[in-house]
């Protein structure tokens, strides 16, 4: 069980979307991966991953040129078992260049609470030092920290 638990109310796809969140900017693949069933599939951009070993090894890859990474995700939807979500994150490159990256995801669960499937466009430009907003210290959003409508993302 992966709590909270479809069906999902507002409350509970937000609570869904923030515990997300707070496993992607722990950046460790073996956390994010045990929150998809072990078939789950993906569309990454045009990347197409199934099932956990591929997820872990892809976000290995993933972080391992997305360098110092934040990411904030904010509910665009629900229904019973499935939540839309849009994100901002922001990395550096090898070469210390900044980029934000923005996006939609589709993610659909089973009653157990795993999601099994996770639909991701995303679309990325590079930004100057100074147009970082994702700023915070440390692995988790603050709570006090601007939403992505507040910070007009």
């Amino acid at each position: 069980m992966r709590p909270p638990l479809p069906p999902f109310t507002k409350e509970t796809a937000i609570e869904k979307i923030r515990l997300a969140e707070d496993a992607w900017n722990s950046r460790s693949p073996v956390r994010v991966a045990a929150a998809y069933t072990a078939d789950c599939q993906w569309r990454n951009r045009a990347e197409f991953i199934t099932g956990t070993a591929q997820i872990e090894a892809f976000l290995t890859r993933k972080w391992a040129r997305e360098l110092n990474y934040k990411l904030v995700k904010a509910l665009w939807a629900h229904t019973d078992n499935r939540i839309a979500v849009r994100f901002a994150y922001e990395y550096q490159d090898a070469s210390a260049q900044w980029f934000r990256a923005y996006g939609n995801e589709n993610w659909e669960f089973n009653p157990e609470g795993l999601m099994q499937r996770r639909i991701a466009s995303i679309n990325d430009h590079p930004i100057s030092d100074n147009e970082r907003k994702l700023t915070w210290e440390g692995d988790s959003r603050p709570d006090d920290f601007p939403s992505l409508t507040e910070l007009d993302l």
